[in-house]
């Protein structure tokens, strides 16, 4: 017992700094920002858009101070259902709001226009989603094969889906449909329901393509599914971005010398296409790097999933890592041209404070989970510790 008194002693008298941070997964933080530098040196190489470089200093500088207050808290308060009742009815009047009082940008009302910046109130949809149905599947994890749970859960899922469509943001909303996808595959759902929903839309869909729309309204699916084969058209962005993607070959072109984002042939280069202009510069080997660095993102927030410290948080880290690879994927396989262009920003990378905001904010929230869990050495010491004493 006293050498347990001796530990005790020496926590105590630990810095107040590693105390309150002593819970921070370093290597997940590390990664997440790497990719965020990365990303600002993208930009910085452009001399004439260096207000987008500037800009994004800031933002990272806020971001990084949100995940440190927001590790601090346990969120306990996160698995009562009234709070989780408000943030959803609130982000759901936020995205009905929008199209009364949001901002038109490239055709697009997804955006409120607060004077220094703007804020898309799809970027949180898609953290209190998570929320939300981590919320749900935790606390029918006996029940849980039931049919119903794919119908509530998707009719919590597709009024948000539904909102963010019509804006038209067609990227968010495979992102929204994507988490919930995800966690219904995860959190245990009977695969037979699912199959039977999936092979029903499939019909529905198969039905509609040869008896529902005119030629007219195919060619425009069909050109948005295969961007390139209208490259002078609608495939032109998708066209430029596998050119700049494939031009970096495998040293790339150096930084600054990424002539398809310079001579501005790759639009929005600091948002929608910056997978894109950063391959160009930073070559095969670049990409390498930045999917290692995911790679480590998402492994280290699924260890988390694996020993939560009960099912929420299990399922809230996996709908994380949902979120984050949904968003990687759509984004990447746009830029390479094997997705269709839908205007989805790269986590932690592209320019912007909404998104930013919120990503740095679902790792702080993680990490305030995480201080209910002890890593596993430090377990293991302390059950060796205790059999000793």
């Amino acid at each position: 017992m006293s050498a347990l008194r001796r530990i005790a002693g020496v926590q105590a008298h630990l810095p107040a700094g590693r105390q309150a941070f002593g819970h921070i997964d370093w290597a997940l933080f590390a990664a997440a920002l790497s990719i965020s530098l990365l990303g600002l040196v993208t930009m910085h190489s452009f001399s004439a858009e260096e207000a987008y470089f500037d800009r994004q200093i800031v933002w990272i500088g806020v971001s990084i101070g949100v995940f440190f207050i927001a590790s601090l808290p346990e969120y306990t308060f996160l698995r009562r259902t009234p709070v989780i009742v408000t943030l959803y009815s609130v982000v759901l009047f936020l995205l009905a709001t929008i199209f009364m009082f949001g901002s038109i940008v490239k055709g697009a009302q997804n955006r409120f226009n607060l004077g220094f910046f703007f804020v898309q109130p799809a970027d949180p949809a898609k953290l209190i989603l998570v929320v939300l149905l981590a919320k749900y599947f935790s606390r029918r994890h006996i029940e849980i094969a039931h049919f119903k749970h794919i119908a509530v859960s998707g009719a919590y899922a597709f009024a948000l889906f539904a909102l963010v469509f019509l804006q038209p943001d067609f990227g968010s909303a495979i992102i929204i449909f994507s988490v919930w996808f995800g966690l219904v595959l995860v959190s245990g759902l009977s695969w037979k329901h699912l199959a039977a929903l999936l092979i029903t839309g499939m019909v529905i869909a198969g039905a509609l393509w040869h008896w529902g729309l005119h030629p007219y309204q195919k060619q425009r699916i069909l050109t948005f599914l295969h961007p390139l084969t209208d490259i002078q058209g609608t495939g032109y962005n998708a066209y430029q971005s596998t050119v700049a993607v494939g031009s970096g070959e495998l040293f790339g072109k150096g930084i600054g010398y990424g002539t398809q984002s310079k001579l501005q042939f790759l639009p929005e280069y600091q948002t929608d296409f910056i997978f894109a202009a950063y391959a160009e510069e930073w070559g095969f080997l670049g990409v390498v790097l930045i999917l290692g660095l995911f790679a480590v993102l998402i492994i280290r927030i699924l260890s988390f999933a694996v020993r939560g410290g009960d099912n929420f948080d299990s399922l809230f880290a996996a709908g994380i890592a949902i979120y984050f690879l949904a968003q990687f994927t759509v984004h990447v396989g746009m830029n390479m041209g094997l997705l269709p262009i839908t205007g989805t920003t790269l986590p932690f990378m592209s320019y912007g404070g909404s998104h930013l905001l919120t990503e740095y904010l679902t790792l702080g929230i993680l990490m305030g989970l995480r201080r209910r869990v002890r890593p596993t050495l430090q377990a293991r010491d302390e059950t060796e510790i205790v059999g000793a004493v």
